[in-house]
């Protein structure tokens, strides 16, 4: 544990490839103890801040029931409270928090939030959500790809919508763990180019990076279906525009028609059902959404446990 201690987790690539593999053994570990009640006391009289500019359920409930059950304690500050670059800056948040508690967990808008936040703190600063990455939720996504499949190792994603922070993560941390990844977005609603071109330079031998418009040519072939809202908090008054530019990306019974029998679907949650994903196949038997919504928990424990 001691390769990740005192160290920030901003994005995916913040660690490398064994170091993402130490950190989902750990997850699986944690979680196998934990069903039988074994709940290690690794971080007893350690006290983390879940510092959160945006709503949340998943982030909220997992970082502070991850802390509680590694025998520490988390203490939630919202912006209101806090004052997030209003009352307070950054910087000055940084530098006052990290006198009171082990480490800082952080939801925000702006990435450069994340970073500002690492250089004045002298305790660990862990990107929780912001509008560049969401590198937890890409972890989780990982770890549910290992159960299910035994691997990831030649696993073949398909991203089916927006080029968003969810994308961004999942496809920089899959492709260097040797699964393929082949995104579908509207034109212009897709990855930027800085994106596509670190990970396809940072993939490992056999993975694949591709670009498409069509959601059917993805799926075929594809092992797990991602897909995410179409309007990420924030982009409130593009959500017309953009229901009708991605008209036809909906993950639906018709579109899995295409993908392989085994191809299971996921979700980052929360859903806006009827639109990027239908009711049947949400809750349906081939969605591990709600799994991997669980393993938000377990990775975010071995993170905490090996950071702090």
């Amino acid at each position: 544990m001691a390769g990740l201690r005192g160290r920030d987790f901003s994005g995916i690539c913040d660690l490398d490839v064994r170091e993402t593999v130490a950190v989902l053994d750990l997850a699986a570990e944690l979680k196998a103890r934990g069903r039988t009640g074994d709940r290690p006391v690794l971080l007893g009289g350690k006290v983390l801040a879940l510092l959160f500019e945006k709503p949340s359920l998943r982030t909220h409930a997992t970082f502070e029931v991850a802390m509680l059950h590694l025998g520490g304690q988390a203490i939630y500050l919202d912006a209101l409270g806090v004052g997030m670059g209003t009352r307070e800056s950054y910087p000055d948040i940084a530098r006052n928090l990290d006198r009171w508690v082990d480490g800082i967990v952080v939801r925000t808008f702006a990435h450069a939030n994340v970073l500002t936040l690492a250089e004045h703190a002298h305790v660990p600063v862990i990107n929780a959500l912001s509008d560049w990455e969401h590198p937890c939720q890409a972890l989780a996504t990982l770890l549910t790809i290992r159960e299910r499949f035994g691997r990831l190792d030649g696993v073949r994603v398909a991203w089916i919508g927006d080029g968003n922070n969810v994308a961004r993560s999942l496809l920089r941390g899959a492709v260097r763990l040797g699964a393929s990844v082949i995104v579908a977005s509207p034109p212009t609603y897709g990855l930027d180019d800085r994106t596509l071109v670190d990970a396809r330079a940072s993939a490992a031998p056999g993975a694949s990076v591709e670009v498409t418009d069509d959601p059917v040519r993805a799926v075929m072939g594809a092992d797990l279906i991602y897909t995410d809202v179409w309007t990420s908090m924030g982009c409130e008054a593009e959500a017309e525009a953009r229901r009708r530019a991605f008209a036809g990306y909906q993950i639906n019974a018709a579109l899995l028609a295409h993908a392989p029998r085994h191809a299971l679907v996921s979700h980052c949650l929360p859903a806006h059902r009827g639109e990027e994903i239908t009711d049947e196949v949400l809750d349906g038997p081939r969605s591990v959404a709600f799994d991997e919504a669980e393993n938000r928990l377990h990775v975010q424990k071995s993170l905490l446990a090996q950071a702090l």
